[in-house]
């Protein structure tokens, strides 16, 4: 890109993206930032990125895209103060969860081109995912250009409605707690079975790590993962037979992915 790219929040998600789009070499990149770090305000000398405090200090009359990566309850107030980027002609990402396009094109303008994206933490190491939603008057053009922007964090994947971006938060954008909420489950249950804490922990965190890298790498079905797994009568069956049972995991999985997209929704 030769025309500047904005970022808005420089956050533990919006450093992800900044380093990754730095990677890549995209570029000129402005970034707003009240309160960056130390390592914000270095990667901005070695790279020369234009670090500003506000969006009245952005003196680019052109933008390639405005990322706007501020929390909801920020973004809500604050969305206003960057409609001079969308009246620009610069296309307007937003991944702030809860927020939907109604209350974009408030702030933005009925002929703001907007797509909201929701990626989650394993982006900060370029293995994320994000969900993508266009919303009307944007063009395909603008959605190759959000693709390449969000793949700075890993995969994409778009969705075909808005109320979808909340199913996406409640798997994947939330997700990654939940498997991090297995792998302290996986070390206490280590831990009463008798393993030191530390041999439990280790254990427990380099399964769950190690399936998960499996997972990627090979594109069998997960429940065919799990078959490979499991020999007729042995130790993995006894424990599956508690984890699929009628109240199991798939049944709290359930439960639980219903609970947080119905949180995205009052967020709204």
């Amino acid at each position: 890109m030769t025309t500047p790219l904005l970022l808005v929040g420089a956050g533990r998600m919006g450093g992800a993206l900044l380093k990754g789009w730095i990677a890549r070499k995209a570029g000129p990149i402005i970034v707003v930032e009240p309160k960056p770090s130390p390592a914000l305000k270095s990667l901005a000398r070695k790279k020369a990125i234009a670090l500003v405090a506000a969006p009245s200090q952005v003196k680019a009359k052109k933008l390639s895209a405005c990322v706007v990566a501020l929390k909801p309850q920020i973004l809500k107030h604050e969305a206003p103060v960057l409609a001079e980027f969308a009246r620009s002609g610069a296309l307007m990402i937003s991944i702030a969860a809860g927020t939907d396009t109604r209350l974009l094109f408030q702030a933005w303008g009925k002929k703001a081109r907007i797509v909201r994206a929701m990626p989650n933490t394993p982006g900060a190491i370029g293995q994320g995912i994000t969900g993508l939603f266009a919303a009307k008057g944007t063009t395909q053009a603008d959605k190759r250009k959000a693709t390449a922007l969000l793949s700075a964090l890993g995969e994409t994947v778009w969705v075909a409605r808005e109320d979808l971006i909340d199913s996406v938060t409640a798997l994947s954008g939330s997700g990654p707690a939940y498997l991090f909420l297995m792998a302290e489950a996986m070390t206490e249950a280590g831990i009463a079975e008798g393993l030191p804490r530390e041999q439990a922990e280790r254990l427990a965190r380099a399964t769950v790590a190690g399936s998960g890298a499996l997972l990627a790498a090979d594109k069998s079905p997960a429940a065919d993962l799990r078959e490979a797994v499991t020999s007729p009568g042995g130790t993995t069956q006894a424990a599956l037979t508690v984890l699929m049972a009628d109240d199991g995991l798939k049944a709290l999985m359930k439960r639980a992915i219903h609970a947080a997209r119905k949180r995205a929704e009052e967020l709204r």
